[in-house]
């Protein structure tokens, strides 16, 4: 068996603060977890771009650390999707996370690229091998599926499309990912697919994030966060305990690895961490 892959992930900060703490956070995790990479998020029909470039740089500037942006068709055209492309090449990127992309509250930008298999294969007819390519997987289903086949048809398309592996939502059901991988298998799809951790600090934005994204909390947990609300210690030492086991159960499964959403925070990923390493 491979050793497992760990990864981190980050966005953007708004301000120079923030930014200042996210170099802390991300020393911090590279000196105690050493992930084989650190990827940086792509806002809502790229209203990020300038700030993931410029954290991109930023985390390159302080680290040989490899550095993977997500990229994203919604609110791009081809030219500059193939001039960002370049800049990252001309920076040392040679790996992505590559999305459709969130369709921004106003509504439909303009595309060239309208969904997540077109914009893989973009960059391959664009970069060749240069970039390694990671694609979204949604155990749970995404939340704008109408049915659970279309949902893994549209995952098959984007992966063959030249992905070469695919990381996942985060979920808290272990049976959610062990049948995602028995689906890809009869599919003779063999790329790694490399399970979401997200952390759990915070009830109510748990809640609240995972009814949009689709995530299930299940409800032995969702009880129990909502008993520990006004507990914060005990809430978050209960929600390290949780993922921790979920991390364990999923290593042992034989997951390649782990990506950690971090929420541009330290502190609980390297709890969850110090109990599984």
């Amino acid at each position: 068996m491979n050793k497992p892959v760990f990864s981190c992930e980050f966005f953007p900060p708004r301000t120079e603060a923030g930014m200042e703490k996210l170099i802390a956070t991300h020393q911090k995790l590279n000196d105690t977890i050493r992930p084989a990479f650190f990827s940086v998020t792509f806002g809502a029909g790229g209203t990020t771009r300038d700030s993931t470039m410029e954290t991109v740089k930023q985390l390159r500037s302080d680290s040989t650390q490899v550095i993977a942006p997500h990229i994203s068709c919604m609110g791009s055209t081809k030219q500059q999707l193939a001039d960002l492309l370049d800049e990252y090449i001309e920076l040392g990127i040679n790996r992505l996370v590559t999305l459709r992309g969130d369709i921004p509250k106003q509504g439909n930008p303009d595309n060239e690229l309208s969904h997540a298999n077109e914009l893989v294969a973009f960059i391959r007819e664009k970069t060749g091998d240069h970039f390694h390519i990671e694609v979204a997987a949604y155990p749970e289903y995404h939340p704008e599926s109408t049915s659970p086949d279309e949902d893994f048809k549209y995952f098959l398309n984007k992966a063959r499309a030249g992905a070469d592996s695919a990381i996942t939502q985060y979920f808290y059901n272990i049976d959610a990912y062990t049948c995602f991988l028995e689906k890809c298998k009869q599919a003779e799809l063999n790329i790694p697919i490399v399970p979401g951790i997200m952390p759990i600090t915070n009830y109510a934005n748990l809640v609240r994030f995972s009814d949009t994204c689709g995530a299930e909390i299940p409800r032995w947990i969702r009880k129990q966060l909502a008993a520990y609300e006004n507990d914060l210690d005990s809430l978050r030492a209960f929600g390290t305990d949780v993922v921790a086991n979920l991390c364990e159960q999923l290593l042992q499964a034989g997951a390649p690895g782990l990506h950690f959403y971090t929420l541009n925070q330290s502190d609980a990923i390297l709890n969850i961490w110090n109990k599984i390493k």
